[in-house]
């Protein structure tokens, strides 16, 4: 289903009872039409054809006429004040795009060259065009064989992903097969750990029939797409699966549908959220109704201009308009930042909101951590800590970034999201310090040049990196030294993956419903 079969499939009024005004107004206009004579015509003295050339206004009541348009803005008006919707509205910090995991088959036969240059290479060049077509929305990788494993958790930067993706093969599998049923069902059961409202997109080339009929027995099978990795026009057991499907091109196109399937179902799920009200839409009713009648007022305007210069008023503002011209005139600044955030353009939206609160989030969505931590610290509620510790976090200061965290407990204990990113912060500073305990040598070396990290629970030696010693040979900093360990992604997904599957934890979802 399209996004826009979704919007459709969900548009109602708020308030229908107000409809009942409708037939009233036609009513109306039906009786002030039919009461305006036409003029008298000359009488049967006068020859037709003079008659007919001293004749003005005869096909007048064929023309529009004031009435028409007054009928029409108050049928506009009437429709808008019944309160027309088709979304929910939306949480203020939820993702703005909609949330996915990648279910990727890591299986023999994903290694053929029937679709150049193997089906898996592919698949996986499909998945990057995917990652950046969606750049900033939250993704999540899972490959699976016999076994299924999470390759990458949710993630808003694509280039994470990116190495691990490459890394995968059916050489890192520990086991081989094809449980798609199994990485499906794990899947779920991230987004509900998460609390997450998102789809599903399968990019497999076989399916087994079990595995089909236990997806096509879940109501989740709304929220999945398949992308169909084999050649053109071939059969196979994904045919069972009754889920949306995209079949493979040359080009993108594949992957623009698989993003627009996507969003669809996203959004479909969003309106089965009872906990959001729905979201109003009558003022988009009120912009052309206002316009007719502005231009009814004006001598010498028809109504067919009328409804010309409606329709422009409809057209799209360019994203050019600056904030100082005529936008004003109409938008506040909050207003106008709103418009830029919905647009992805959270630099904009950051530089417009007067809000601290959106102007913070909208600094923290630009990648800018560091400038909206100030800008939060002036409020006092959970979404502004909450917020404010995820900057901390994403600019490294992970202490900070715990400060945060219990803050938004302590205003909402049970603020969404809130303890489980604690717990993770807390495991990162409790991490580092142990590093340095590991790493304490108690030699005291400091230059002028380095770079000294905190180390405020005292916890070993502070680490230093020398810029450069007396003879100007330059030691290796920390990412050079990490750059120059030969380790390839393979091998650690192979040995991660072995240990998972060791442990039972490849195959948690095995029994999920």
């Amino acid at each position: 289903m399209s996004d826009l079969a979704v919007l459709a499939s969900a548009f109602h009024f708020i308030r229908p009872w107000l409809l009942v005004l409708v037939p009233m107004i036609l009513i109306v206009w039906w009786f002030v039409r039919r009461s305006e004579k036409k003029p008298e015509r000359p009488g049967r003295e006068i020859a037709e054809h003079l008659r007919s050339a001293l004749t003005v206004g005869s096909q007048k009541g064929r023309r529009l006429r004031p009435i028409d348009g007054a009928a029409v803005a108050l049928i506009l008006l009437n429709v808008g004040a019944a309160g027309p919707t088709w979304s929910r509205t939306p949480e203020p910090f939820s993702a703005s795009t909609s949330p996915a995991i990648v279910v990727l088959a890591v299986t023999e036969s994903m290694a053929q060259a029937d679709v150049p240059p193997s089906r898996l290479d592919r698949a996986k060049q499909k998945v990057r065009d995917l990652l950046d077509l969606r750049a900033g929305a939250q993704t999540a990788l899972l490959a699976y064989a016999g076994t299924a494993h999470l390759v990458v958790p949710m993630t808003e930067d694509p280039s994470v992903m990116v190495p691990y993706l490459a890394g995968l093969s059916p050489d890192v599998m520990p086991e081989q097969g094809s449980r798609l049923a199994l990485a499906w069902n794990l899947a779920l059961e991230l987004m509900t750990e998460q609390n997450i409202d998102g789809s599903i997109l399968l990019v497999t080339d076989d399916v087994d029939p079990a595995d089909a009929e236990q997806i096509n027995g879940s109501q989740d099978a709304e929220r999945t797409v398949l992308l169909s990795v084999l050649p053109n026009d071939t059969t196979s057991n994904l045919d069972n699966l009754n889920v949306s499907r995209v079949e493979l091109t040359p080009d993108k196109s594949d992957v623009a549908e698989v993003d627009q399937q996507l969003t669809a179902a996203y959004r479909k799920t969003l309106l089965q959220n009872t906990d959001q009200p729905w979201l109003d839409q009558g003022h988009w009713f009120a912009w052309p109704a206002a316009l007719i009648l502005l231009l009814g007022c004006r001598r010498g305007w028809t109504m067919k201009w009328g409804a010309m210069a409606a329709a422009l008023s409809l057209m799209p503002v360019s994203h050019e308009v600056r904030a100082e011209g005529i936008r004003d005139w109409f938008f506040t600044l909050d207003q106008q930042g709103r418009t830029a955030f919905e647009d992805k353009d959270f630099g904009l939206a950051a530089k417009r909101f007067v809000d601290p609160l959106w102007r913070g989030y909208a600094l923290y969505r630009d990648g800018q951590y560091v400038e909206a931590i100030p800008v939060l610290e002036r409020l006092d509620s959970p979404d502004a800590a909450f917020i404010q510790g995820m900057a901390y976090i994403k600019s490294r200061g992970y202490r900070d970034g715990v400060r945060a965290f219990e803050a938004a407990l302590e205003r909402d204990p049970e603020y969404p999201g809130a303890r489980e990113n604690l717990e993770l912060a807390r495991q990162i500073v409790d991490y580092v310090e142990q590093a340095r305990e590991d790493a304490d040598t108690g030699e005291e070396n400091l230059g002028a040049d380095d770079v000294v990290f905190d180390n405020e629970a005292s916890r070993g030696s502070e680490t230093q990196m020398e810029a450069a010693n007396a003879g100007g040979e330059a030691l290796l900093s920390t990412d050079q030294w990490m750059n120059t360990v030969d380790t390839q992604t393979a091998d650690f997904l192979r040995q991660r993956f072995a240990i998972e599957a060791a442990s039972g934890r490849g195959r948690e979802a095995e029994d999920s419903p």
